[in-house]
This record gives C-alpha cells, sequence and structure tokens, in this order.
C-alpha cells in the first residue's frame, strides 16, 4: 500500500512486505446499494468537481477532476492530496475522536483503553520527548558499540528497531496455502529502496545528498564529533550502497517463481557459514528447518559484508538503523531531521500536526483495539448487507466476462470460472477481535521503550504462525483503514468498514455513481485474483499453473501491450511511467471498470436510465470512476511513486485506462484525432 513519508512503521509485524502477499491494496474508496428504495430524486455527480474549460476528448482528468484540484490545493504537510486521502483525513478525525474519548486516569489497567490512551498521550508529550533526549536509546546503542561480527546476527534477531540486512516473517506457503512458512528477504537500507543508491539521476543524487546529511545529523545527535559524524555517514553511505546494489528491483521481485526458493537452515548454514540463521531463529524462540529464501543472490551479498566488512561499518550500519527507527518516538531534533530528509524525498513542505502523528502509533500498534470501536460506532450493519449484494452482482459480470474472452480456451475458463466462486469476501470487520492482553504499555517507561515492546509483541505474534495450518480468518487491515484488498494466498476480497463511507459512497446518489466508484473498487479487487501474478494463483490459494501454455502465451501478449502503453507514458520531463512494474494494479483498473460497468447494466435491465444534471448515466458511471482518482501532487512525489509505487499515478489511472474502454468513447463521443481517442486495434483488453 501507499506511505507518503518515509517514516518506518516499525509499530507493525517486523516483517518485509511481500511484492505477493496483498498484491491488491488499491487505496480507493466507496459503497454502492444496487437499486434503493429512495424518498427523493437520486443525486448524480458533483457538477463543482468538473472543470468544463477543458473538452472530454483532450483530457478525461482534467475535465472530470480540475474543479476538484482548483478547489482543493494542496497543504504544506502533504506531498498528495486526493478525494482518496480526504476520506483518510475524515477517517483520522473519527479515529481522533474515539481516542480522546477514553479516560486513561480512570481505564483500567492492562485494558485496550489504558494501552491506546497512554500511547497517544506520550505521543503527545512533546515537553517530556525533549527533555529525554537520547536518554531511551543509550542502552542499545552501548550493546551495539560493543558488538563483534559474530553476534551480530544474534542481536538482529533480539533488539527491536534494529533493521539491517534483511527480514524474517511467517506466511502461507506459496504453494501450500494451508501451512504457514518461514520466509527470507532482502532489506537494510535506509533509503528504502535500492534504486536511490544505484541511479546516477539528478534526483537520486539529491535524494543521497540529503540522506548524507541526515546520517550527519543524527550522529551528531548522539554524540559525535564532527570528524566522528562525517566518518559515520561515508561508513553507512558505503555499505548500504554495496547492498543496494545486489538486490532486486521492485518489477524484479513481481517475478514469483524467482522469488520462491526454499532451502534449508542446515544447507544455507554450510553455504555462508557466518549467518547462523538457526542461532537467529532460536533467539527468536524458533526451531526453523526451513526458509523460504526470496532473493538468494542478496544472501551471499549478506553473507560477505558479515565476513568481510570492517566491525566498525558495521556498527555504524546498526547505529544508523537503530536511531532511524527510534527518530520519530524521540524529541524534536530527531524528529525533525527525519524530516528533512522526507522533505527532499516527497516535496513535502511541512510536518502533520503533532497529534496526527501520534495518533497513528495506537492506530498501528493497536488497530483492531481501535477497529472495534470503530465499527460499533461508524458502521452500520445495513453497509455490510448492501456491500455484500453488490459483490455478488460484481462476482457475477465477473464470471460473464470470463465466458466472453475470445482468446482464452474453455478448460482454462472452467478453472478461472471455479477460482471466482471460491472467492472469499471479507467486509467491515473481522467476526474475532485480536487478543492485545500480552502487550504492556506502561507510561512510566520512554515512548520508545513502548513502541519497542510493540515490535516485539507483534514479531511474537506473526512468529507464532510458523508451522501451523492458515488462519483464514485472519484480516491484514485493521476496520478503520481507508483501503481494501486481495490476497491471493487465500483468494479472498477484503473491505474495511473505513472505505466504506462518504464521500465515496452517498445513499443518496444514483446506482452509476456507486458502481462508478465502489463498483470499480470490487471489480478491481475481484480482478486482482486474474492480473499477471494473481493468474498464477489456484482457487485454494497455492502458487500452480492452472492455465494451458497457449493461454499463458495470449495473456502475456495481451500484458505486454498494455505494458507497452504505460511504459509509453511521460509523467515528468525526461522521466517515464513503469508499466512493469505497474502492471497488476493497471489490469485491475481496467477489469474493474468493464466488470463494474457490466454489473451496473445488468442491475438496469431494460431500464436505460435517467438523465441527471445533463449527464446520461454512463457519462455519471466514467465520471465517479475518475472522481475517485482526483488530486494533486508535488514533482518531487510523482517521481517518487513512480520508481517505488506499483500503481499508477492516478492521472493515468484514468486517461490511459479509460482510452481502452469502448463504451467510453460513446458516452463522451470522443472521436479520432483527439487526445484521448486510441486506434481500436491499439486498445487492449484482458478481463
Amino acid at each position: 500500500m501507499m506511505n507518503s513519508n518515509n517514516n518506518k512503521p516499525i509499530y507493525l509485524v517486523t516483517m518485509r512486505s511481500k511484492t505477493y502477499f496483498i498484491i491488491g491494496a488499491m487505496l480507493a474508496a466507496g459503497l454502492a446499494t444496487g437499486s434503493c428504495n429512495r424518498q427523493q430524486a437520486p443525486k448524480g455527480i458533483d457538477t463543482s468537481h468538473l472543470d468544463t474549460s477543458v473538452q472530454p476528448g483532450d483530457d478525461f482528468y482534467d475535465y472530470a477532476c480540475g474543479g476538484w484540484m482548483k478547489a482543493n490545493p494542496l497543504k504544506p504537510e502533504y506531498s498528495r492530496f486526493g478525494t482518496f486521502d480526504q476520506l483518510g483525513e475524515n477517517n483520522r478525525e473519527q479515529v481522533r475522536e474515539l481516542v480522546l474519548g477514553l479516560d486513561r486516569t480512570t481505564a483500567e489497567k492492562g485494558s485496550n483503553a489504558q494501552k491506546i490512551a497512554d500511547l497517544y498521550a506520550m505521543g503527545m508529550d512533546s515537553v517530556r520527548l525533549n527533555e529525554q533526549g537520547i536518554e531511551p536509546l543509550k542502552a542499545d546503542l552501548e550493546v551495539i558499540a560493543t558488538t563483534p561480527r559474530e553476534k551480530i546476527v544474534e542481536l538482529m534477531a533480539t533488539m527491536p528497531g534494529l533493521d539491517v540486512f534483511f527480514g524474517t516473517g511467517v506466511m502461507a506457503d506459496l504453494k501450500n496455502s494451508d501451512i504457514n512458512t518461514m520466509y527470507w528477504g532482502q532489506g537494510g537500507l535506509g533509503l528504502g529502496d535500492r534504486d536511490y543508491y544505484t541511479d546516477q539521476t539528478e534526483r537520486a543524487e539529491s535524494v543521497r545528498a540529503a540522506y548524507r546529511t541526515y546520517l550527519t545529523t543524527i550522529a551528531a545527535l548522539i554524540g559525535y564529533d564532527e570528524a566522528r559524524a562525517n566518518e559515520f555517514a561515508d561508513n553507512v553511505m558505503a555499505i548500504e550502497t554495496e547492498l543496494a546494489g545486489k538486490q532486486m528491483t521492485r518489477t524484479e521481485m513481481r517475478n514469483i517463481a524467482a522469488c520462491y526458493n526454499p532451502t534449508t537452515v542446515a544447507e544455507l548454514a554450510k553455504k555462508y557459514p557466518n549467518v547462523d540463521l538457526k542461532g537467529y531463529f532460536k533467539h527468536q524462540n524458533l526451531d526453523v528447518d526451513t526458509v523460504v529464501v526470496e532473493q538468494p543472490a542478496y544472501f551471499a551479498a549478506v553473507a560477505e559484508a558479515l565476513a568481510k566488512q570492517p566491525e566498525q561499518i558495521l556498527r555504524d550500519y546498526m547505529t544508523a538503523s537503530y536511531v532511524g527507527s527510534a527518530a520519530n518516538y524521540l524529541g524534536d531534533d530527531f524528529i525533525n531531521a527525519n524530516f528533512a530528509l522526507n522533505q527532499v524525498m516527497s516535496g513535502v513542505e511541512e510536518q502533520q500536526p503533532r497529534w496526527k502523528r501520534a495518533l497513528a502509533v495506537p492506530n498501528g500498534i493497536l488497530g483492531e483495539a481501535l477497529g472495534q470501536l470503530y465499527v460499533e460506532k461508524y458502521f452500520p450493519a445495513s453497509s455490510k448487507e448492501k456491500m455484500l449484494a453488490l459483490v455478488g452482482n460484481l462476482q457475477k459480470a465477473l464470471g460473464q466476462h470470463i465466458d466472453n474472452l475470445t482468446w482464452m480456451s474453455d478448460s482454462t475458463k472452467a478453472r478461472a470460472q471455479e477460482k471466482l466462486a471460491a472467492f472469499t469476501v471479507k467486509i467491515g470487520y473481522p467476526d474475532e477481535w485480536r487478543d492485545y492482553s500480552e502487550l504492556t504499555i506502561d507510561p512510566e517507561l520512554p515512548y520508545w521503550k513502548n513502541v519497542q515492546n510493540a515490535i516485539l509483541f507483534n514479531t511474537a505474534y506473526n512468529n507464532s504462525d510458523y508451522g501451523k495450518p492458515v488462519d483464514r480468518s485472519r484480516w491484514h487491515m485493521s476496520p478503520q483503514t481507508v483501503n481494501a484488498y486481495y490476497n491471493p494466498t487465500t483468494n479472498e476480497i477484503c473491505f474495511p468498514a473505513g472505505i466504506l463511507q462518504a464521500p465515496f459512497f452517498d445513499p443518496e446518489a444514483d446506482d452509476a455513481v456507486n458502481y462508478g466508484a465502489i463498483g470499480v473498487v470490487i471489480g478491481h479487487e475481484m480482478t486482482h485474483g486474474f492480473d499477471d501474478q494473481g493468474r498464477q494463483f489456484d482457487k485454494d490459494g497455492n502458487f500452480e499453473d492452472w492455465w494451458t501454455a497457449a493461454d499463458a502465451e495470449a495473456f502475456n501478449a495481451l500484458a505486454d501491450k498494455l505494458v507497452a502503453q504505460f511504459d509509453s507514458i511521460e509523467v515528468a520531463p525526461g522521466t517515464k511511467a513503469n508499466g512493469r512494474l505497474t502492471l497488476g494494479e493497471n489490469i485491475a483498473d481496467q477489469g474493474g471498470l468493464r466488470v463494474a460497468y457490466t454489473a451496473y447494466h445488468n442491475a438496469l435491465g431494460d431500464n436505460e436510465g435517467e438523465v441527471i444534471d445533463g449527464f446520461t448515466p454512463d457519462q455519471r458511471f466514467y465520471l465517479a470512476y475518475s472522481n475517485v482518482w482526483a488530486g494533486n501532487i508535488r514533482d518531487a512525489e510523482i517521481l517518487s511513486r513512480t520508481t517505488s509505487d506499483p500503481h499508477s499515478l492516478g492521472r493515468w489511472r484514468v486517461n490511459a485506462t479509460l482510452k481502452n474502454i469502448a463504451p467510453f468513447y460513446t458516452a463522451f463521443d470522443i472521436t479520432e484525432g483527439q487526445p484521448m481517442f486510441l486506434p481500436e486495434a491499439e486498445r487492449v483488453v484482458i478481463w
């Protein structure tokens, strides 16, 4: 999922995100009702969102969203702000109200209410944080400063916040989706993405310069003099640059087969004796015999670094990682150093208010505890019922699309229909809430120490699943999250309560608008089950090839054409989009649009629908979809997302995708010669 800042979300499970774990985090919103009984005429689209000075055939994004963009200029705290972010702001206010309603002075010790209220209060107490300075870090920094190379892997297993070299985590075995196994993946870069270290562009060079400044700043804050601070920065940059050069790109990691390499721990120990994985897991109270190695070549690079890098470079590398993890839970000097780096990376001008930053911590650490409060107040049972009905409509429409494919054989169609019928649908909130009783939040301890406790708690929670059957009822987002996802290993689509509210669902709006918003979101997540990654999993969630060779070849040919379309887009002067990185999301966008359109017309039946505010039903459908992606974005953020985000930018999720949709041309009378026109022979239709 998208994250607009560079802060490490260390309050979550400390495992690297799998590129194929939740491949359908769409970051969109809404709820459609199907046919509803209304006491008044339904509302159409909000015409204030339009910019009618632009012709639909010239730039549909500007036409559909220009009014909204002019009315919502970027505030200094945002690198990007759109209708999706607007919903997120509304959601944040709702969660804040819930937290402020908790009385930490009367809450029972050890209760969820006490933990939530105390965490928030600690984040808000800037006076205490500034007074403590580096005191919360001292003991751990002293340990790092005296750790010999042969103890580094052990320290990685036991010191929360030390995020170097690699990450491990438990999830379903891709080829036996009923059982959880252990994964090992690349990580440990302060800038997050390898391309910041390897690219020789002006943009990458500016980020590296800002990172070096950040490193010298935090070195000074922990007591290093100028000469030592510069040496520290040189050491960290050197080892991280070397490691980055051996890592897979984000695009390469979309190759699931290349990232699935089960290997015994004993075999790895023979090949790389200085990387003591057996000891690493033992210190986490685990007996692991096999791990799925996701990037074998990088494992070799880690082994070489641990064996050959001077100990001082290794210690500086660990120190930088540890301080970076802690920075946002310390005083203002550390927070400001982190923000200065984020400014260069994203273009954001101003930090978010402290309350927003403080709220994010209990919202992450105790997500389901807050979620339980959230759904009680903000999620009516009627919303869940309406969503279930709509999902059924979309499922039927996708089945029709599969049946009508001209490039797929009957045998593969039958398997696709089986997978579609086997979808698990999760709406609103989990049936059982997570137990946080073993998590201790103590207001007498420093803020950072409590966050470290949460890291240990979440790591143990994830590790406890190792070797056990997969719990298919578990949710991978909290109910208040403004997002949605498809998970291939459980073949499930999930729509948390946070996304099922205004402005994307309006019970007073007509069906064309609701199908164009949440209907497309639902279709998008369903289509992820059949995108370039999702199609490689069967109905039970196993990584298995169920396609005929000819059908797979036909799919890949169409996918390559879609890649080429997006590769040709210039997102900024001299910078093109990455069609391969964004392929899965682009397939899902297109599929979601086509399937939701079919579902809407199925619901209409013989009824042509009414014209509202001068717009036909089809026009309102496409305008509603486009408004989901209305937004303003800074130039630096465009470049950042183009490098790292598997989603295309909002403008191109509209303009590039709609060019492939035949009914769109009819709805807005798009004709040859207009910029929005794409010759029929060049259009790509997959699902």
